[in-house]
């Protein structure tokens, strides 16, 4: 009989950043453990959770950093940029505010984290797609224009409440640092560079390891075949808003 070796698992830093009350704590949570909570405390400056995850055969374990929205927060928040693979920049659909907020936070990211911005994979989170039509304060076009403008690629509408997109909104970014790794690889093949295949071309030049913060975990499962529908309470249905077609471009 063959003795099989377990498949080992790729670590990953997500950070999750953007205006206090957007989200983002929903979005983790529904994303780890599969529960929502409609009264959230903000976070006070930074906790993570990591969830161990399937994609197209690749074993991955993302360890995801919620950070704390408010100004006062900052000096918290920052030492844990470094490090970072996936950025998740979340706006809310309600608030056209935290999507203005996007710049600081992008720029933050980029001062503290040390990363190169046209070879880092951003992802920008529209939470609340829930919300009924009248209460939306941000059109799909607008965020498209500041992604061009960004020259960030990937962008897509999320509802932890109706459990919409989320588990896509983090494969997304996955699949988005999958490709940046597959450019750097190339690039350094044509400098004629050694390359070890026994460990992933990270896009951080200066990587750091981070503990602390909350704790939690959840379970393995395969990506391709999950859909964010299971995460809905058995025998609870929700008219959740359509969400436009992601913008996927890999």
């Amino acid at each position: 009989m063959t003795n099989m070796r377990p498949q080992k698992s790729k670590l990953l830093k997500v950070v999750i950043l953007g205006d206090g009350g957007v989200g983002k704590s929903a979005l983790l949570t529904r994303f780890v453990s599969n529960r929502y909570e409609e009264n959230n405390f903000h976070t006070i400056g930074v906790e993570f959770m990591n969830k161990d995850i399937v994609v197209e055969g690749e074993r991955y374990t993302l360890q995801i950093w919620d950070t704390a929205g408010q100004e006062r927060f900052r000096a918290l928040r920052t030492p844990f940029y470094r490090g970072s693979d996936i950025c998740l920049l979340c706006y809310a659909l309600d608030d056209r505010d935290s999507l203005n907020g996007l710049d600081l936070w992008r720029n933050e990211f980029l001062n503290y984290a040390d990363v190169d911005p046209e070879k880092f994979p951003f992802i920008v989170v529209g939470n609340k797609n829930d919300i009924p039509p009248q209460k939306r304060q941000v059109s799909y076009e607008r965020v498209q224009q500041w992604c061009a403008d960004q020259k960030i690629a990937s962008h897509i509408e999320t509802s932890s409440k109706a459990a919409t997109n989320v588990t896509d909104a983090f494969i997304l970014g996955l699949r988005q640092w999958r490709h940046m790794e597959c450019v750097a690889e190339a690039e350094l093949r044509q400098q004629g560079d050694t390359i070890d295949l026994t460990r992933p071309i990270r896009l951080v030049q200066r990587r750091i390891c981070c503990t602390g913060g909350g704790g939690g975990g959840g379970q393995d499962g395969d990506a391709d075949n999950d859909s964010d529908a299971a995460m809905r309470s058995p025998g609870k249905k929700r008219n959740a808003a359509k969400a436009p077609a992601t913008n996927y471009r890999l």
